[in-house]
């Protein structure tokens, strides 16, 4: 992609919300890639829940609280592990994987795994 589809691209992004992706859907009339859970969207970037292998044998559990600790922004963002596997943000929003909800939070690209701990500081990267 070059630099002026990509400064186009940013004009019309949502801040904090969109992907190069999703504004490209947007643009181009093309329906959201989610599927409806509740009244929240549920992105459906990959085929499965990316930490469903991790409730299936124990190391996280439905419910558990994650954390992201931004020390240099002086933030602290958390993120609720749900039974299949995907991760809800304090908005609502509801990611299939650890970095899509980071990058959600940060507005641009992240590795959740490596942002994302347990309470008890056990990074995900770490239980993989």
């Amino acid at each position: 992609m070059d630099d002026e589809v990509y400064e186009e691209l940013q004009k019309r992004a949502k801040p904090f919300v969109d992907t190069p992706n999703s504004t490209l859907r947007r643009v181009l009339g093309l329906p959201e890639r989610a599927t409806q859970s509740g009244n929240t969207a549920v992105a459906s970037s990959s085929p499965e829940p990316a930490l469903r292998p991790l409730l299936a044998d124990g190391r996280l559990r439905p419910g558990q609280r994650l954390v992201w600790r931004r020390r240099n922004l002086n933030l602290v963002h958390y993120a609720e592990v749900l039974a299949n596997g995907t991760l809800r943000l304090e908005d609502g929003s509801v990611h299939d994987t650890p970095s899509g909800a980071a990058t959600a939070l940060a507005g641009n690209s992240q590795n959740g795994w490596k942002a994302f701990a347990t309470e008890g500081g056990i990074l995900l990267r770490d239980m993989r």
